[in-house]
């Protein structure tokens, strides 16, 4: 039991003050706890606080009563008692410090009792029960059971922080009434989002950039906007050329699916590390990461917040990432939505083919026993419907790279094209060189991808060498021909709408909506008009 003991008659008042006192100090006590007693310098100030506590400290120790032994209820006869470990000792009351005392003042605190040792303990006699179902309300992911279908994987990797508020709402409603344009969407991208989340995966991005060509481009990788931009990705010349996406007159690399990820990607992980922000570098790739930078710059200026909610901004570029969210919702739980998901197989859906020779698109979609708007799909870097040696490789279904092969041995290597390139003279028009090779101007314009407004002859083109290819010129796909617009939005007609008025709003010209769409004389409540 710990002691405190004043020394209070004169001897020991003496005896103390010999041994740890000099002339003009303060008043002393001895601390007997233990070991050897202490003794504990006290100066006037603090004196009658340490004595109240001290008072305390033994009132409490005297009231406190002896421990009493609790009766045990009786036990089964064939059950002994388990033996009871021992108590810990009683411990004082610890009082309270004082504000105004120094550290020195307060008396030396016992050492913490060791803890107990899990050996001596009785072994445990009571109900065992084993948890085999998770926590409730605990959601768990097993990272080493593969994704069933493409969808869940995706679901796995969203990272970035959600968007919230009423222009979000307001897109997720849009997408949700638009089912059909939602579910061509879908069924493009089946052909390209198992690549897709593998690139990202590797960089450790989140997978919601694999639902950012749905805004770009709503996956056709052909789109191409007022502003130049092209491919899935939506690249313009100059940023795709920053990222080493080749553009000639045979091949244009933003184009190209498996290119333009590879840049994508790249490009948005330097903007995130710019902003360590998701939305800012999604505004970046929108806007421009100059633009960006400046509206921050000018908030902060202005001591305003410089999230992305707060900067001032385009309107495409305020409705960009409300998109990418909203597609994120639905995708997330498309139940609610009344949208039914397809699942796509986690699984490779092409490889690459390299090492060919020249051949002509139609004829190796032939050999690879495949439609060849599904070649050119895959295939959308190149420009013309003849493939060149230098072009290193072609992107095939996993499925048909076998067939592919076989069916390129037999083949004539002599009769792999049957395109030729031509430079026109001078004095020939498109009209004359038509006629040479026995096409009408469309088609001849349509191989080499002139607009057909244009009657300016490039310094290159190319034609058929024999009535095979002159047959396939008017069948190849208009992929061939200047690329198509993305659609950007689609606008249901309401009674009272006008050509003049649609184009009002979505700040267009109405021989842009008449381009664009196929129009009767009359607009019908309820008709879709695309906006590009």
């Amino acid at each position: 039991m710990t002691n405190y003991r004043f020394a209070a008659s004169k001897r020991a008042a003496q005896r103390h003050s010999d041994h740890a006192r000099g002339p003009g100090h303060s008043p002393q006590f001895t601390y007997y706890g233990a070991g050897n007693p202490t003794v504990i310098p006290l100066n006037r100030r603090i004196w009658p606080l340490v004595a109240l506590a001290l008072l305390q400290a033994c009132a409490s120790q005297q009231a406190a009563p002896p421990p009493a032994e609790a009766a045990e209820p009786p036990l089964p006869q064939a059950q002994a008692p388990a033996p009871t470990p021992p108590a810990p000792p009683p411990q004082a009351a610890v009082p309270k410090k004082a504000k105004s005392a120094p550290a020195a003042s307060a008396p030396a605190a016992h050492p913490p009792s060791a803890p107990l040792d899990a050996a001596s303990l009785p072994p445990f006699e009571g109900r065992r029960e084993v948890v085999i179902e998770p926590l409730r309300g605990v959601k768990t992911v097993d990272r080493t059971i593969p994704a069933e279908d493409i969808w869940q994987r995706i679901r796995r990797g969203f990272g970035m922080p959600d968007l919230e508020g009423a222009l979000v709402r307001r897109k997720t409603a849009e997408y949700a009434r638009e089912h059909d344009y939602l579910q061509r969407i879908f069924d493009r991208s089946r052909m390209y989002l198992f690549h897709i989340v593998e690139e990202i995966e590797k960089r450790g991005l989140p997978t919601e950039l694999a639902l950012l060509p749905m805004v770009e481009s709503a996956f056709n990788p052909m789109a191409y906007s007022r502003a130049h931009a092209s491919g899935l990705w939506q690249f313009i010349p100059g940023t795709g050329k920053r990222f080493d996406l080749k553009q000639n007159w045979w091949y244009d690399g933003r184009r190209d699916v498996v290119d333009s990820t590879s840049a994508a990607l790249d490009y948005l992980t330097k903007l995130y590390e710019m902003h360590g922000d998701w939305h800012l570098a999604l505004a970046s790739y929108n806007w421009g990461e100059n633009a960006v930078r400046r509206a921050i710059v000018k908030n902060r200026k202005a001591k305003k917040p410089t999230d992305y909610m707060s900067l001032r901004m385009p309107r495409e570029t305020r409705h960009y990432v409300p998109k990418l969210q909203a597609l994120k919702n639905i995708i997330a739980n498309p139940g609610p939505y009344g949208i039914d998901l397809d699942p796509i197989p986690n699984e490779p859906y092409f490889v690459l083919v390299s090492e060919l020779p020249d051949i002509d698109v139609a004829l190796a979609a032939k050999l690879a026993e495949m439609p060849v708007q599904e070649f050119v799909a895959l295939n959308p870097g190149f420009s013309r419907p003849l493939i060149r040696s230098e072009a290193a490789r072609i992107i095939l279904p996993a499925d048909k790279v076998a067939v592919f092969h076989e069916n390129l041995g037999k083949q004539d290597q002599d009769a792999l094209v049957s395109w030729q390139m031509y430079r026109p003279k001078r004095g020939e028009t498109l009209g004359s060189i038509a006629k040479q090779f026995q096409l009408s101007i469309d088609q001849l314009k349509r191989v080499n991808g002139i607009n057909r407004r244009s009657s300016a002859i490039p310094k290159l083109l190319i034609v058929p060498m024999d009535a095979e290819a002159k047959k396939e010129a008017g069948t190849l796909p208009i992929m061939y021909a200047p690329p198509i617009p993305a659609v950007r939005q689609v606008h249901r007609v309401k009674s009272g709408d006008t050509l003049s008025s649609i184009a009002r709003k979505y700040r267009v010209r109405v021989s842009d909506l008449k381009a664009w769409n196929k129009l009767g004389r009359y607009l019908q409540v309820g008709q879709e008009i695309y906006i590009r």
